[in-house]
C-alpha cells in the first residue's frame, strides 16, 4: 500500500508542482517560527492511529447478467452475493479492515465501474467472486487468479474469454507529465501491484486448501478484464463450478456458501493487513 501511494503521490506531484510566487518566499522568510513544546521526560511520542485496509469485495455479475447457471438452476449472481455478504460479515469486527462491496443487492454493474469503484476507495486489495461454468464439465473444486496477458493454460484463457464483456484497462493517466519518468513510476506500480497479487493468491489458495476441494493446478493467470488495474493487487476467486453436480450442490447450500464464506475470511484477513503495512 505505501509503495502504490508512494507511486501516486510522486505522479501528482509531476502534475501539479508550481513555482511560489517571490513575495511567497520574502514572507515565508520573515515568519519567525514558534518555539515547539518540549515532550515530557520519558514520555514516548504518541503516533496517529494507523488507517485501516481497505477490501473491495466484488460479487461476479448481477441484475440483468446472472452469470452461469447451474443444471438445476442456481444463478452464479446469487452465490458470489451472498459468499461476499458473508465475508463482509465475518470481517465487520476486525478492527484493521474495512470492506466495501462492488454491489450489496441485485444489480448490474459495469466491469470497469467495479475497478473504478475500487480505485475511489484507494483500495489496499480487490477480491472478485464467481462461480462460472467451466469449459469442462467434470472440472470442480476451487482456484484463484492473477492477471497475465498469456493465461497459464487453455482451461484459465477460456474461463476469462467467457467472463470479459469489457475490454477497459484502470490504471494512471500519465498524459499530462513526462513520459519517461511516468513510465519509470508506473512500471514500478505494475510490478508491486503483480508480485502483491500472486503473494495474496497464494496465501489464499494455500489457506483454504486445507478445507475445500481445490480444482487441479489452483493457482492459474489469465487476461480477465477486473484484474487489469496495474497497481491494485487483484485476485479473482472461483469458488466452485455451476456446470459440475456437485459443485452445484455445494453452492446452492447456504449452510456451505457461509462455512466458504468464513474460510475465505480467514486468508483475506492477514492479506489485506500485510498489504497495508507494506
Amino acid at each position: 500500500m505505501y509503495t502504490r501511494r508512494l507511486v501516486l503521490t510522486s505522479l501528482l506531484g509531476l502534475l501539479g508542482t508550481t513555482a511560489l510566487p517571490a513575495s511567497g518566499l520574502a514572507a515565508a522568510d520573515r515568519k519567525v517560527p514558534l518555539p515547539g513544546r518540549k515532550p515530557a521526560p520519558g514520555a514516548a511520542p504518541k503516533l496517529p492511529p494507523r488507517p485501516p485496509a481497505i477490501v473491495i469485495l466484488d460479487p461476479g455479475h448481477g441484475g440483468r447478467d446472472p452469470g452461469a447457471i447451474g443444471v438445476t438452476g442456481t444463478e452464479e449472481k446469487d452465490v458470489t452475493l451472498s459468499i461476499c455478504l458473508g465475508i463482509r460479515q465475518m470481517l465487520a469486527g476486525h478492527p484493521d479492515i474495512k470492506v466495501f462491496l462492488t454491489r450489496d443487492r441485485d444489480s448490474y454493474i459495469p466491469l470497469p465501474s467495479r475497478v473504478a469503484f475500487a480505485h475511489e476507495k484507494n483500495a489496499d486489495l480487490f477480491i472478485s467472486i464467481h462461480a462460472d461454468a467451466a469449459p469442462n464439465r467434470a472440472a470442480r473444486g476451487l482456484s484463484a487468479y492473477t492477471r497475465a496477458d498469456k493465461a497459464t493454460d487453455d482451461f484459465a484463457r477460456r474461463l476469462a474469454d467467457r467472463e470479459n464483456r469489457v475490454d477497459a484497462v484502470y490504471g494512471f493517466d500519465a498524459g499530462a507529465t513526462d513520459r519517461q519518468t511516468a513510465a519509470i513510476l508506473i512500471d514500478l506500480a505494475r510490478r508491486h501491484g503483480h508480485n502483491a497479487s500472486l503473494a495474496a493468491k497464494r496465501r489464499i489458495v494455500t489457506g483454504v486448501g486445507n478445507r475445500v476441494l481445490l480444482l487441479e493446478n489452483p493457482m492459474r493467470a489469465a487476461n480477465f478484464a477486473v484484474l487489469r488495474s496495474p497497481a491494485l493487487p487483484s485476485v479473482l476467486i472461483e469458488t466452485g463450478f455451476l456446470s459440475n453436480p456437485q459443485d452445484e450442490k455445494i453452492l446452492r447450500s447456504p449452510k456451505s456458501r457461509a462455512e466458504l464464506a468464513r474460510y475465505l475470511a480467514d486468508q483475506i484477513a492477514p492479506v489485506a493487513v500485510d498489504l497495508r503495512e507494506a
